[in-house]
């Protein structure tokens, strides 16, 4: 049973009625609203920059230079083998035959497929190393360690390294922005990530580029969280509902959609990861411009310094702010909102136990889709520069999109219809012929279309169910669930090698089962941001709705009715 806490019943609305005289669309909101966006466009370079960092260039077994072979011999070193897909017989990556049969056909003028059966000269591996077709690439990490062949198992391992650090930093994150602040968390992780990114561009070797690269993804994900929490409780409800949607994912989109053009240009990998690191450590200027969150400092008891900033955003839009703006709060008791909250705190009861179980498991296989389908891209027909830029350029609708129906429709029945919508198109992809390579492409392009819409309505969903004293750790947590499923996504693609259609079945039957799961979840549309954990929605079966939830879920459906009659910002 939920604790029952009298005073927390109006802190929602106290906050929001309290801040009203702001408005929603001044300087201030204004300033936030775009500020805290740019914050996130660096991320967008970093999350499938692997896809260039990591490409895999043709490559063929490499012939010592002195080698006294005769042209002919020279040519025909590495024999031919079948490749999936029926496109013919190609020249064998991984093999060579044996240079001491090719040195005595060659001394003795015998000529290959004439006077020597190929089939019957044996072979040997890639003694020698690799030559690799620079024609797209000068170097990436797979041309520098050889990460071919025999070692082509640490490819998907590297992204993972990169992706159990976003783990890490989903968990560290909230924990540290709810105990310390949005505001500094902030900003030690943008910092912490410069200097990271700058000493992994001298990696000496593999392992340094794994142990580095963890880091980089844990700085990554660290930044992205803090900033959307950080928005969120600093806008206003409407304002918030553009900002969480389609506000953070379109910059992040934008982000995406820059680095094939930094790839293009720039085709070695260090200068490549330099160039898209470095200027992120410009958003430290920002430390003079976004403001700590009010509602976090009012949930440690802080009201002064919250009063401050609100009377500063008064002054920033030319209102005049009231005598006195936190009446309520300063007379009620605290004691529940001072406490310190960690994620323990979401298995303390039922409700909020089995909505933080339902969600997790919902980020999860979006998680797989989203970053198995941007991995992917690099498999997909066509240039593989303009294939990231159109897999980034589908994210801008559908983050459009996602605002719409964050705006004028169901949280559930969104999350849900996106989800069941990506799950049949991941599923009718494998069904396409391989000779259609166009209708494959946007079959798998509209997959992500909808799971990129998902992803971006969940990610403000997830922040509505949870109150002010655990939002950050909820959603940091949410996310840490979630990349259990990106530390496996590399090996979804990595199953095409088995079968071209496994992973899309996998993926395809995976998001179904979970658009079909998020129809659990409480209603959040038109509800004010709960404050502590016994305001929360309920689970359906866990407990009865109380007098106190019918009074909340009457303020929401007035708010609902407010929202649809506002026009655009």
């Amino acid at each position: 049973m939920l604790p029952d806490s009298s005073s927390s019943t109006n802190k929602v609305t106290d906050y929001d009625t309290a801040t009203a005289f702001l408005g929603q669309w001044g300087r201030f909101q204004q300033k936030i609203f775009f500020l805290t966006s740019l914050c996130v466009i660096p991320n967008g370079f970093l999350t499938v920059a692997f896809v260039f960092l990591a490409a895999t260039p043709a490559h063929r077994c490499l012939l010592p230079a002195h080698l006294n072979l005769s042209a002919a011999w020279r040519n025909s070193s590495v024999p031919l083998e079948e490749e999936d897909g029926g496109a013919g017989p190609v020249p064998s990556r991984c093999s060579r035959y044996k240079l001491d049969y090719l040195l005595n056909y060659s001394d003795r003028g015998l000529l290959p497929g004439l006077d020597v059966n190929l089939s019957d000269v044996p072979t040997e591996g890639c003694l020698d190393g690799w030559e690799y077709d620079r024609s797209d690439y000068s170097s990436t990490i797979v041309t520098e360690w050889n990460m071919v062949c025999d070692d082509s198992w640490k490819k998907p391992l590297t992204s993972s390294f990169f992706y159990f650090g976003v783990l890490i930093g989903s968990f560290l994150s909230g924990q540290i922005s709810d105990r310390y602040g949005r505001k500094r968390a902030l900003f030690i992780a943008i910092a912490l990530q410069a200097i990271t990114a700058f000493i992994l561009v001298f990696s000496p070797n593999w392992t340094t580029f794994c142990i580095l690269y963890l880091i980089v993804g844990l700085e990554q994900i660290s930044i992205y969280v803090v900033a959307f929490v950080l928005g969120t409780e600093l806008l206003a409800r409407r304002t918030r509902a553009i900002f969480s949607t389609a506000g953070t994912c379109i910059f992040f989109a934008v982000g995406y959609m820059i680095l094939p053009l930094f790839a293009f240009y720039i085709r070695d990998w260090r200068m490549f990861f330099f160039s898209i690191t470095m200027p992120g450590s410009l958003r430290m200027i920002l430390w003079w411009f976004i403001p700590e969150s009010p509602r976090w400092l009012l949930s440690q008891g802080r009201i002064e310094e919250a009063k401050a900033i609100i009377t500063n955003a008064a002054k920033m839009n030319n209102v005049e702010p009231p005598a006195v703006i936190f009446s309520h709060l300063q007379n009620e008791d605290k004691s529940e909102d001072r406490r310190a909250y960690n994620i323990c705190d979401l298995f303390r009861f039922p409700n909020i136990r089995w909505i933080s179980i339902t969600l997790w498991l919902i980020w999860n296989t979006l998680t797989i889709g989203y970053f198995a389908l941007s991995l992917n891209t690099g498999n997909l027909s066509g240039n593989a520069y303009f294939n990231c830029f159109l897999s980034a350029a589908v994210e801008i609708p559908a983050y459009v999109l996602s605002w719409a129906l964050f705006r004028w429709c169901s949280r559930r029945l969104s999350v849900s219809s996106s989800l069941l919508t990506g799950g049949a198109f991941l599923l009718l992809t494998q069904l396409v012929p391989a000779h259609l390579f166009s209708l494959s492409t946007t079959f798998e392009m509209t997959g992500k279309f909808a799971v990129s819409t998902s992803f971006a309505v969940v990610y403000a969903y997830t922040a509505e169910l949870y109150p002010t004293v655990l939002r950050n750790t909820a959603v940091g947590s949410c996310s840490m669930a979630a990349r259990i499923g990106s530390i496996i996504a590399p090996y979804f693609v990595y199953l095409r090698t088995y079968s071209v259609s496994l992973p899309y079945i996998l993926m395809g039957s995976l998001t179904t089962l979970a658009g079909l799961l998020s129809l659990l979840l409480p209603e959040t549309y038109g509800m004010p941001l709960p404050e502590t954990i016994s305001h929360m929605q309920h689970f359906p079966g866990c407990c009865r709705k109380s007098p106190h939830t019918t009074r909340q879920t009457k303020k929401g459906e007035k708010a609902a009715e407010e929202t649809s009659l506002v026009g655009q910002i």
